[in-house]
């Protein structure tokens, strides 16, 4: 049995059933994400559908999180979000079912794998601080590491965070397109871009197999600092 961890979908469905395919998934097989399950690409809905047809775990993404505050603003009234509700958003909003908002609500910030000695994150983690001191805002946007130590979320603000992890845990990561595949002793980055027109990337453990699938489209231009 092996556990199949997938960089960010972003509603990329067929790409992500292309690699499952590439991965031999099975019966017994664990399958995991590492969030942003949604937006940019054509078929956030199917990606849930087949999260739940499979039982699949996965953690919040920065692009979840801003739809789950999108929606709180749009059919809740609650407080508009920072950053402004593109029209794409608001479309996606009301297109999500019960069913689909269930699997965005439940979405943790990490996922322990213990019998990997691993941990699943979106963004990354900051060095030297446990989990429980962790900012949920970095956990869901870190990228670099200051000179001071501090974590950022720009892309030229230090060095990339996961060459800072010292383990023992090995972090399976995503967000950071613009980076592509990572590989550190104790952090794999598995943000390929694939709603760019890039690649769908999962990390298979326990032997730490890298397995990616070409996009099959561009489904939107790269963003800065993606």
């Amino acid at each position: 049995m092996s556990t199949i961890v997938v960089g960010d979908v972003h509603g990329c469905v067929d790409e992500l059933s292309d690699l499952l395919a590439a991965c031999r998934y099975g019966a017994g097989d664990q399958l995991v994400l590492v969030g942003d399950l949604v937006a940019k690409g054509p078929d956030s809905r199917g990606v849930l559908a087949l999260v739940r047809e499979l039982g699949a775990r996965s953690v919040l993404g920065n692009h979840d999180a801003h739809l789950l505050r999108a929606r709180n603003a749009l059919l809740r009234g609650g407080p508009q979000p920072a950053r402004p509700i593109r029209p794409a958003t608001a479309r996606l909003v009301r297109e999500l079912d019960d069913r689909d908002w269930q699997v965005l609500d439940a979405l943790p910030l990490w996922l322990s794998l213990p019998e990997h000695q691993a941990l699943v994150v979106h963004a990354g983690l900051e060095p030297g601080k446990p989990l429980a001191a962790q900012d949920p805002e970095l956990l869901l946007n870190i990228r670099t590491i200051r000179p001071d130590g501090s974590g950022s979320r720009g892309r030229d603000d230090g060095v990339l965070w996961g060459s800072s992890w010292p383990g023992p845990e090995l972090v399976l990561f995503g967000h950071h397109a613009s980076a592509g595949l990572q590989r550190h002793p104790f952090a794999i980055g598995l943000d390929t871009g694939c709603v760019y027109g890039n690649q769908l990337t999962a990390c298979v453990l326990p032997e730490r197999r890298i397995v990616s699938v070409p996009a099959r489209h561009v489904y939107q231009p790269i963003e800065d600092g993606a």
